[in-house]
């Protein structure tokens, strides 16, 4: 794959142009966006950054954590805090993704998005209000390992880290999250799945295949 390098002010105006130039392959009104990144990554910066530009553009915007869509603590901890694999399959409630986020933007939806289902914190739903998306509007969805779960994408970004990197910028007390990454990049191969791929090893030089 051809990566050219780009600044990190340039970075989230080019990906907002490519944005503005998608179109849904379904007829939907909306476009959705997914931003793929493992938390070192920083997604979730790159995902507000992002939907400040599309907004410059008179693109109406709601940016949506992954994070706040997990499953109980129940759930997510059947097999310890610290279980690589449970973390893979288990912690990310794609049902509730699927029916509170992407349903309400398929042909014909209420455009009605749900901006977050449960605290992890305080293990416990947030009770937030549905918001309208307006047509013409893009959901931005960032989160990790979110590629190869069949979502509705119109357009799907990943933030690569090679492995030493994603190990150097992961904090020690998360580290036992690598080994679902390295499975996640084995399985699904995010690099060749996603359509725009932005190399983040160094986020002062960043670079991408846009």
């Amino acid at each position: 794959m051809q990566l050219q390098a780009i600044s990190p002010s340039r970075l989230p105006e080019a990906l907002a142009e490519r944005v503005a130039s998608s179109r849904a392959e379904d007829g939907s009104p909306w476009l959705r966006v997914v931003l793929d990144g493992a938390p070192a990554a920083l997604p979730g910066e790159l995902a507000r950054d992002v939907a400040e530009a599309l907004r410059v553009r008179g693109r109406p915007t709601r940016v949506v954590a992954a994070h706040d869509f997990l499953r109980a603590a129940s759930l997510r901890f059947e097999y310890g805090r610290e279980d690589p694999d449970a973390y893979y399959d288990r912690w990310l409630d794609t049902g509730a993704l699927w029916r509170e986020v992407f349903a309400p933007l398929d042909p014909g939806g209420s455009g009605q998005v749900l901006p977050d289902l449960w605290d992890p914190v305080r293990d416990r739903a947030t009770r937030s209000p549905r918001e309208a998306l307006p047509p013409g509007g893009v959901l931005l969805l960032h989160g990790a390992l979110l590629l190869g779960r069949w979502f509705p994408v119109d357009l799907a970004v990943h933030l690569s880290l090679s492995s030493g990197a994603l190990a150097r910028r992961t904090p020690p007390a998360e580290r036992w999250t690598l080994p679902a990454f390295a499975r996640y990049r084995e399985e699904i191969g995010p690099g060749e799945t996603a359509d725009v791929v932005v190399r983040m090893d160094d986020p002062r030089r960043p670079a991408w295949n846009g």
